[in-house]
């Protein structure tokens, strides 16, 4: 049988970090073994917010290569493609623009929170604000039918399914197939100041290269329950930043339920909590920052994954926009 098709990626702005991991990194390790899988190294997406600085997205395409590498990507399993070297991308993306409006594109939630996280107000770049047909052309020229995204993406992926159908509607046939949105279980990790999301920029998330010491000053940072100010206090469990990550990381899920118990009634202290989450969290990373190491000492090695993946993308990705602009009738030479 086929392989049902998988795209995702990251934006190229820093380093990954457990967001990433919980969020993604863990499903595509899961994915690769059985599905077709491409992942993106989103350049030109991470552009359309920091186009004063493209040096900083251009240094990050090999940063974030080491990453999915090092957590145990296989591009003998994967395709590990840049998004600025598929042309076809930016050519659907001014294609499918023609089947979406601008009150649509403000409409989409998504953009919406992103827009007034950003504090863009009415200045927002136009880059910014076509993303959602510039990821349905990422979509669509893979053929992907699962899109591995957050609940706060779902939104965008919604839109593409919108455009996959006045596609098809106006070519009088299926042409591309709509994309199914996959969504972790474990949701997104909050920073460990607990405020936000965790994210490169904010200066709350534990990276995939984090140093022992690094990981320890983090768990020690976390916010627990303010309430909670001795141990024999009842605590409370949601909400609280470290049960949290415990639930996204403890693979022990009775021990785990018997913390909740234990913490509810009083009796637990938050530095048993936190010694805990440590060692889960050192022996999660220490593997990764390791092979992440010896990767970054053979740089060449890791550009050939690039440019070999984007090849073998670029292929599928001109194939896909051919069928599109002849099956829309478009004139051709």
């Amino acid at each position: 049988m086929k392989k049902p098709i998988i795209l995702t990626g990251d934006r190229t702005t820093g380093p990954l970090h457990l967001g990433h991991y919980a969020g993604s990194l863990r499903n595509r390790l899961r994915f690769q073994k059985d599905h077709e899988q491409f992942l993106l190294l989103a350049d030109m997406q991470a552009l359309t917010d920091n186009a004063h600085d493209p040096g900083k997205v251009r240094r990050n395409v090999i940063e974030v290569a080491l990453d999915y590498l090092a957590v145990g990507i296989d591009p003998e399993c994967t395709t590990i493609c840049l998004q600025s070297h598929l042309p076809a991308l930016a050519e659907l993306s001014m294609l499918y623009l023609n089947f979406v409006s601008v009150a649509r594109l403000e409409r989409n939630p998504t953009i919406k929170d992103e827009i007034k996280a950003r504090g863009f107000g009415r200045d927002i770049p136009a880059g910014f604000l076509c993303y959602p047909a510039a990821q349905a052309a990422d979509i669509t020229a893979f053929k992907a039918t699962m899109v591995p995204v957050g609940e706060d993406q779902a939104p965008l992926i919604e839109q593409t399914n919108e455009i996959v159908r006045r596609i098809n509607a106006t070519a009088g046939k299926s042409i591309l197939a709509e994309a199914r949105a996959v969504i972790p279980k474990s949701g997104r990790l909050p920073g460990v100041d607990g405020k936000a999301k965790m994210s490169k920029s904010g200066g709350n998330a534990i990276s995939l290269s984090a140093s022992p010491d690094q990981i320890r000053a983090a768990v020690k940072a976390m916010y627990t329950d303010p309430g909670h100010l001795r141990v024999n206090d009842p605590g409370t469990v949601e909400g609280n930043v470290v049960f949290t990550y415990l639930d996204a990381f403890d693979e022990d899920q009775t021990e785990l339920d018997r913390l909740k118990d234990h913490y509810r009634c009083g009796g637990l202290g938050d530095g048993t909590l936190k010694s805990r989450l440590e060692e889960i969290l050192q022996e999660l990373i220490a593997p990764i920052r390791e092979r992440r190491q010896l990767l970054a000492q053979d740089l060449d090695h890791v550009l050939s994954v690039i440019q070999e993946g984007t090849e073998r993308a670029r292929e599928r990705t001109e194939a896909t926009k051919k069928e599109v602009t002849q099956g829309l009738g478009l004139f051709r030479l």
